[in-house]
């Protein structure tokens, strides 16, 4: 039986964003697989972690590309992008607390190029006059990005509704963001 890698990568996931200590034995049960299997997929936490890293970073780049980002007033880019996100949400909760993945040097280059898509999109904003000029384009590229993780913590946990996802998200953030005319 052909083993789905995605489909373990997001099992994987699903359990470590709730349980960051999860063992290799909980990751295999999670993904309805034995020990044996997963270890020949992953040789171990380590290459697993970098695995869903990997997939993190194509799946944000792909929801970047699908949201058009580049096109069309900056606040309607934001929201198509976080709604692009929304299936993503999980896996980037657990990568978000992953200190490991952001220190050093073997840093994935993709968090950069990611980077450098959200602080560009927040600065067309700016200069187009529709976001804040006071508040930075790294500051509203965090934000956006712990807003995304806040909300998968709380809907894995039953505290927000997941139909609420794009709405909550983007009516603070831009709330936020909106440069008020005077």
């Amino acid at each position: 039986m052909a083993v789905d890698r995605k489909q373990v990568l997001r099992a994987a996931a699903g359990l470590l964003m709730r349980k960051s200590t999860a063992t290799m034995d909980e990751v295999a049960r999670a993904a309805g697989i034995s020990r044996a299997t997963l270890n020949r997929q992953f040789a171990g936490r380590d290459a697993l972690i970098r695995a869903l890293e990997e997939l993190g970073i194509a799946e944000c780049e792909a929801a970047a590309a699908r949201a058009a980002v580049d096109d069309g007033p900056a606040p309607d880019a934001v929201r198509r992008l976080v709604r692009e996100l929304e299936p993503a949400a999980g896996l980037l909760a657990f990568l978000y607390s992953e200190n490991q993945l952001f220190e050093g040097d073997e840093q994935n280059e993709g968090w950069a190029r990611l980077d450098a898509r959200m602080v560009g999109l927040f600065r067309r904003g700016q200069e187009a006059g529709e976001f804040r000029i006071d508040l930075s384009p790294v500051w509203l590229t965090e934000a956006l990005y712990g807003l995304l993780v806040s909300a998968a913590w709380a809907i894995s946990e039953g505290r927000v509704a997941p139909n609420d996802f794009t709405t909550n998200i983007t009516e603070l953030l831009l709330g936020g963001a909106t440069r008020r005319q005077v």
